[in-house]
């Protein structure tokens, strides 16, 4: 809305915020995989004041406030802040009027957020039936968590080098 541009250095900066994203959630999709057993990761059980630990999922899932809404928000912000967030700015900036460019960051929103809900529930349902089967959701996330890795590492070298030069 105020026709301006980010600044190129603030722009890498976003751009090397997500390769650190990707290392990170890579390392732990990794260490989670390696973390469970045979039998999928285990789990404390409570009865009464005896507490045991069992391998395989539990019959119940707690979800966490941190799991269920800030960490998909956090990501969401750092990669909208970087290449896509910019592009959106660019074309923002060759609006006419403010009412066309709050009509386009409505429907850029809401065409995000559908198609990146839809991406989610098509690509979803198969792999929550993989997770049945403990050895190939733990063989998927190890593999996905190298490659995040490897991502983020291909993603923060131009930066990293950048800064080595300077």
């Amino acid at each position: 809305m105020l026709r301006t541009e980010l600044p190129r250095s603030v722009s890498d900066l976003f751009e090397f915020l997500v390769a650190l994203m990707l290392i990170g959630l890579g390392a732990r999709a990794v260490y989670l995989a390696a973390r469970q057993g045979a039998a999928g990761p285990a789990h404390v059980h409570h009865h009464g004041h005896l507490v045991h630990s069992h391998a395989g999922v539990p019959a119940h899932v707690h979800i966490g406030h941190w799991t269920l809404a800030r960490r998909p928000l956090l990501v969401g912000a750092v990669h909208g802040l970087a290449g896509s967030g910019a592009l959106t700015a660019l074309v923002l900036t060759t609006l006419p009027t403010t009412a066309a460019r709050l009509a386009y960051m409505s429907l850029f929103g809401l065409g995000s957020t559908l198609g990146m809900a839809a991406l989610s529930g098509l690509l979803g349902w198969p792999i929550a039936r993989m997770g049945s089967h403990h050895a190939v959701a733990r063989t998927v996330s190890m593999v996905v968590g190298c490659v995040s890795i490897g991502l983020g590492v291909v993603w923060a070298y131009p930066f990293i080098s950048h800064l080595l030069s300077n």
